[in-house]
């Protein structure tokens, strides 16, 4: 059985700004009708939730409570499912990434080969909490890159122990100009306000070899009309997701747990860069669909 956690709005604080104390965690209903507010039932934080000994053991008993405030979920403003943890990311691990990767490179495209390869993965922050945007909210270019792209991915929710709690989807938009010019610019590529997208919820409950049966699948829009559409299975990913939360976790302590994209194996052509009002949609089967307009930052 799956079940969806999310971080939502409800709709009484829906138009004002967002606080920590109108977020709060939500469980929705096994036929997505429906959030029931977890807060309510004394988990303030997803943080805190995810980080439960025995996740998802207490999710049915929860969904079962009849006193807890539930919202129609049309009705509330789902958030990043992120409030707490740092989130990093893993590259190279497709092989349409790496020769991607190897071909925007002017002086170091055997690095990207020679990491595909490697036992120890390729392993980067991305972002502060308070830097993700949710779904519904602009992704951002930025103003001194001429070459940007979207890429779609399974992130993998890790609790404090390093044990994967769920999945959930995310964007690593990405300056490939500025990458490419020099590896040592790969923070400024990757790493700037609005550049890191997730949700729009996160799945309990499917193991890895059902998770590697999914599809993840991308279109852009712009002015309406599609102008990119790309998929890939997930099982096409080198790397084992146990691997990564392995060396993501070595010498580090995550007290909140983490989140860690793995990758992507869709990768625009050489000639596509997004503009200002594109829009990105991401979909990955029970992991939803992840939809971001783009701004300027």
């Amino acid at each position: 059985m799956f079940f969806r956690l999310c971080r939502f709005v409800a709709p009484a604080d829906s138009a004002a700004p967002e606080t920590v104390a109108a977020a709060r965690p939500g469980l929705i209903s096994p036929h997505g009708q429906r959030v029931l507010d977890l807060a309510a039932a004394g988990f303030p934080t997803l943080a805190g939730l995810l980080n439960h000994p025995t996740l998802p053991a207490p999710l049915p008993a929860l969904a079962d409570r009849k006193d807890l405030p539930a919202y129609d979920l049309a009705s509330v403003r789902l958030l990043a499912p992120v409030d707490r943890q740092e989130v990093w990311a893993a590259g190279v691990t497709y092989l349409r990434s790496k020769t991607a990767r190897m071909g925007e490179s002017t002086f170091s495209a055997n690095a990207y080969d020679r990491v595909y390869e490697a036992p120890r993965p390729e392993l980067f922050f991305k972002a502060l909490p308070d830097k993700v945007v949710g779904p519904g909210e602009p992704v951002g270019l930025r103003r001194d890159s001429r070459w940007t792209v979207p890429e779609p991915e399974l992130a993998l929710v890790l609790n404090a122990a390093g044990r994967i709690t769920g999945y959930t989807l995310g964007n690593d938009v990405s300056a490939r100009d500025i990458e490419g010019e020099n590896l040592l610019y790969l923070p400024q590529a990757k790493i700037y306000d609005r550049s890191c997208a997730l949700g729009p919820w996160i799945t309990l409950g499917p193991d890895e070899t059902t998770v590697r049966g999914w599809e993840i699948t991308l279109s852009i829009l712009r002015r309406g009309i599609e102008v990119f559409r790309g998929q890939t299975r997930l099982d096409r990913m080198r790397r084992g997701f146990g691997e990564l939360a392995d060396w993501l976790f070595r010498s580090q302590h995550f007290p909140h747990g983490a989140v860690l994209l793995t990758g992507t194996g869709i990768v625009p052509p050489d000639d596509f860069t997004l503009q200002p009002g594109d829009e990105v949609r991401i979909g990955g089967a029970a992991l939803g669909e992840l939809c971001n307009p783009v701004i300027p930052v």
